[in-house]
């Protein structure tokens, strides 16, 4: 594959073509599972116990109802 030069700013950067995956809908990704109707503010978290990422309101299922949020290192 050939590289595509590009200039950001005062810095050459490297533009890396991507090919489509022929998916339109996140329903339509192996790992997402989404049941029932959508609904504003809904986002994915992941099910450990089923390996899929699940469309929810709630991100504190069942009984335990604390949530730890870690955006990570910036």
């Amino acid at each position: 594959m050939s590289e595509i030069k590009v200039r950001i700013g005062s810095k050459n950067a490297i533009k890396v073509p991507s090919s489509s995956s022929g998916v339109s809908y996140l329903s339509g990704l192996n790992d997402v599972n989404i049941e029932g109707e959508l609904s504003d503010g809904m986002v994915l978290v992941y099910n450990i116990t089923t390996s899929k990422w699940e469309a929810t309101l709630n991100l504190t299922p069942g009984n335990t109802q604390n949530l730890d949020i870690n955006g990570g290192n910036f």
